[in-house]
């Protein structure tokens, strides 16, 4: 490559790198990657908690409800102190009946253990958890029996014996103070208050503090809740946030299923048969017939690419256009002038190219490196569960290379086009104007996002990413499908042919219409000079 060329990149490249908007547009990118990451996780933590009252007229609907909540509640909290006790850090600080729990339990998985070899260790520890859980919650389902019958008696007396004290503890605990014992847990999002009396006059005074703010929502309960749901009522004056009120449902729904079940003389056995959902274990068909079974890992790399997508139109449209912006500026400022009288508009132009292509990769090596980063720590720094490891995702090889080739090939194309549109145009304005249909193009790949996503190897994907301008953005959508090699090694070729094409058509339109000024010209008139022999110049006046 000619010397010019490259000192005309160098020269690109370095002054971009002086600019503020660079390291802005380089630092903004993990500021956005945390905000996205963890503050919806953050504000849904910190939502103040919604209390709520219940006019129960069943007599025992409110108790059964409160009892299940409580289970998974406990299950949190006893698995945190439990982890407590067995790093050793913290244990002392725990409420004296809590660490004494925690105690019993690690003794009594261990006992378990080494009488049930057969049952993996974590499995095992899940179902002593829950099965005491349920037995302080008072929950009598098949759940709190698993305990009596899992434990050994001289695990399970320790335990009932604190049966008593922990569940005082959980009662009388502050629903403010419960969150040190659990992220997530339910007696901090959401609050009772006690309601004397189930008449309509309750229910309209309860109605006015809902009115006035002191109440989130009430709850009224039919006489029969087992016969139909007569008399039920939700009433809140947020209809929008229905976390509360599909909470409380899906419980009601479960005590009211069970007793449904006691009535007709069912035992608990035969009840968790019944009520037992048929399930299809997932598994994906791997490449030569092999079955894999499928994590949730799994399933979000199968959607992993779209946010590959999102990513790169946003670094092609973003960089190509300030290249645009760049050679609009340069042609203004008369400084194109002052180029042109040492480098020929072909160096200039693929100069230019290059240096803003060095640019945008430096950024996205910059933004790979933050993203890799933020899904590595931020989760365990902010403690959000998301239940897998997204860093294995951002790091992966096929998607990090096919992101990278697919950037380079994309803002060569696009660059190509808009370079073209900038050496044309004297002001953005002008600019804004032409680059119109570009962006009807460039607004395809995001429309067709979500169904390429969902048939990766269907015949939308594959018409689309036959196409040039929507290779990078298609075929980086259907990493995960994937596409054949005859189709990658394919359109790869149809790409760089295309990029080959429009750096070709570009420069025949930029060594006319860099040094042009006026009236920018016509389709028509960009079009003859696209025709127009290398070293001719067509005069302006035989496109009118």
């Amino acid at each position: 490559m000619n010397n010019k060329t490259l000192l005309v990149a160098q020269r690109e490249f370095v002054e971009n790198l002086r600019t503020k908007a660079f390291w802005i547009g380089i630092l903004l990118f993990p500021v956005i990657i945390t905000v996205m990451m963890v503050v919806p996780a953050l504000l849904e933590r910190n939502k103040s908690t919604r209390t709520y009252a219940v006019v129960d007229r069943s007599d025992w609907l409110l108790e059964a409800v409160e009892e299940r909540a409580a289970m998974p509640d406990l299950e949190k909290v006893f698995k945190t102190a439990m982890e407590t006790v067995r790093s050793g850090e913290g244990a002392e600080e725990l409420p004296e009946s809590l660490r004494e729990t925690a105690e019993q339990l690690i003794r009594g998985v261990d006992l378990v253990s080494d009488q049930q070899t057969e049952v993996p260790p974590d499995e095992l520890e899940e179902k002593v958890v829950t099965g005491f859980a349920s037995t302080i919650a008072g929950f009598a389902g098949t759940e709190g029996a698993a305990i009596r019958e899992m434990l050994p008696p001289e695990a399970t007396k320790p335990l009932e014996d604190l049966r008593e004290s922990i569940r005082e503890w959980w009662l009388a605990l502050p629903a403010e103070e419960a969150e040190q014992f659990g992220s997530g847990l339910v007696k901090s999002r959401y609050q009772r208050v006690d309601v004397e009396g189930t008449s309509e006059a309750v229910v309209d005074e309860l109605s006015r503090r809902v009115d006035e703010g002191e109440l989130f929502a009430v709850f009224v309960v039919g006489e029969d809740p087992v016969a139909s749901n007569e008399g039920f009522r939700y009433l809140s004056a947020n209809l929008t946030d229905d976390d509360l009120r599909n909470w409380f449902s899906r419980l009601a729904s479960s005590v009211v299923r069970e007793r449904r079940l006691q009535e007709k003389e069912i035992d608990s056995a035969t009840a968790a048969w019944i009520q037992e959902p048929t399930r299809f274990d997932v598994a994906r068909i791997a490449e030569g017939g092999e079955t894999k079974e499928v994590e949730a890992q799994d399933l979000v790399r199968q959607w992993a690419p779209v946010a590959f997508v999102y990513l790169l139109w946003i670094s092609v449209f973003t960089i190509a256009q300030m290249l645009l912006t760049n050679t609009v500026e340069e042609k203004s400022n008369r400084l194109m002038e002052v180029l042109l009288s040492s480098v020929s508009p072909l160096q200039l132009m693929i100069g230019k190219i290059l240096g803003i292509a060095a640019t945008g990769m430096t950024m996205l090596i910059s933004w790979m490196i933050f993203f890799y980063l933020a899904t590595k720590f931020l989760p365990r720094l902010f403690d959000v569960n998301i239940g897998f490891d997204l860093s294995v995702i951002a790091a992966d090889p096929v998607y990090i290379g096919s992101f990278l080739l697919y950037f380079l090939l994309g803002y060569l194309l696009y660059a190509s086009l808009l370079v073209g549109i900038g050496s044309v145009c004297n002001s953005l304005k002008e600019a804004q104007n032409l680059m119109s249909p570009i962006m009807i193009v460039l607004f395809v790949p995001l429309v067709t996002m979500m169904p390429v996503g969902k048939d990766p190897n269907g015949l939308l994907a594959q018409v689309l990413s036959y196409i040039p301008l929507f290779t990078p953005f298609v075929m980086m959508n259907r990493a995960a499908g994937p596409p054949t090699t005859f189709e990658y090694v394919v359109t790869t070729i149809l790409l760089v042919a295309a990029v080959a094409a429009a750096m070709w058509a570009a420069a025949k339109v930029f060594r006319v219409g860099v040094l042009m000024t006026g009236k920018p010209p016509k389709p028509l008139e960009i079009l003859r000079w696209i025709k127009a022999p290398v070293g001719v110049v067509p005069n302006r006046g035989e496109a009118e």
